[in-house]
């Protein structure tokens, strides 16, 4: 992991510091920025985006797609999880802890918009970190760029009906012109742009492609940043008012992340698969493409919503809460590799 990754949490804390403090000072300015729109996009924010979101897909391999059967069950299960149980159970946790159990201690007309912003982080497969992950836990690169691409081939066509449906079980109005506009802006062009991108710098050579990657890697990091400046500057007042917001929206989020990998984890234990594999088959299934949650989030709710918040508590946890993760499933190695090679044993003999 390079500096901006690794200490990712640190400088998420300092632009949340950073943006209250010149929200308060320099409101106009904001405020300017704010009225910065076309069709109800940001431009400013827009820019920002394309910047964090492109050079993560130029490193994804949609060539990888014909890999996928090789782990058929490990790519099983990471569907499973990524699909089915990760924004339900988000929605259900939502519904739980900020709906019901959390609600006396937030604002009352913020609670549909803070379930909202967590529904959007569990609709986006993580696309770019999960390549860190898996590398930390000595993961199969080639199953990670068969899932990444599967995962992101999917999430051009489903995120946007994923989210209407799971607004929608939640009452929260769904503003399907925004969504769908959210998905062609942060999704499709973006990886229509980096991949004609990619093929640009592969025909110059594999190792113009790794120097050109490298180069532009901390621009994501550096726009996300920027980003969270502006958004902290507009929910300033909001976190003043209630610091607690941030340590409840938390809460479900963490309980996600451990309950969607142990379950990967487990699954690919019980049907075989090598540690390899359900290393990043887990890792993916906690971790999230916070880059484009946060986008969505700004473009429905705004820059002062609480579903852009609950977006940002996301990248806020996400490395400390990883590294756990990435540090358990190595820890846990030998006793996965027991299971599942009992497993392939039994399998062995069978008539």
């Amino acid at each position: 992991m390079n500096v901006f990754e690794r200490y990712l949490s640190l400088w998420v804390f300092l632009c949340i510091v950073t943006g209250v403090a010149l929200g308060q000072f320099m409101p106009g300015v904001f405020q300017f920025i704010g009225l910065l729109e076309v069709a109800q996009v940001n431009l400013p924010v827009g820019l920002l985006i394309w910047i964090m979101i492109i050079p993560m897909l130029l490193k994804v391999d949609f060539s990888a797609l014909h890999q996928v059967r090789q782990h058929i069950r490990g790519i099983g299960v990471t569907l499973f999880i990524n699909w089915l149980v990760k924004p339900f159970s988000m929605a259900l946790l939502g519904w739980l802890f900020i709906r019901h159990w959390f609600a006396p201690l937030l604002p009352a007309d913020q609670i549909d918009s803070y379930i909202a912003g967590l529904i959007l982080l569990a609709a986006a497969p993580c696309t770019a970190m999960v390549f860190v992950w898996s590398r930390l836990s000595n993961g199969d690169p080639m199953f990670t760029l068969s899932q990444v691409a599967l995962n992101d081939t999917i999430m051009v066509f489903a995120f946007a009906p994923l989210v209407g449906l799971l607004l929608g079980l939640s009452a929260i109005i769904v503003p399907w012109d925004t969504l769908v506009t959210s998905v062609v802006l942060y999704i499709v062009i973006p990886v229509i742009l980096a991949q004609l991108w990619r093929r640009y710098l592969l025909r110059r050579g594999q190792e113009a492609f790794e120097t050109a990657v490298e180069k532009i890697g901390p621009w994501s990091i550096a726009a996300l940043l920027l980003t969270l400046v502006l958004l902290f500057a507009f929910q300033g007042q909001a976190i003043i008012r209630q610091p607690l917001v941030i340590a409840l929206l938390a809460v479900p989020i963490l309980i996600q992340v451990f309950f969607n990998s142990a379950l990967a984890y487990w699954l690919n234990r019980k049907l075989g698969e090598s540690h390899s594999v359900a290393c990043p088959s887990a890792l993916i299934g906690a971790s999230n493409f916070f880059e484009l949650a946060v986008a969505a989030a700004i473009s429905l709710f705004g820059f002062e919503s609480g579903a852009a918040l609950a977006t940002v508590v996301g990248v806020l946890i996400e490395v400390p809460v990883m590294l756990l993760v990435v540090h358990i499933v190595n820890r846990s190695r030998n006793w996965y590799e027991q299971g599942a090679h009992s497993v392939a044993t039994s399998e062995a003999t069978k008539p």
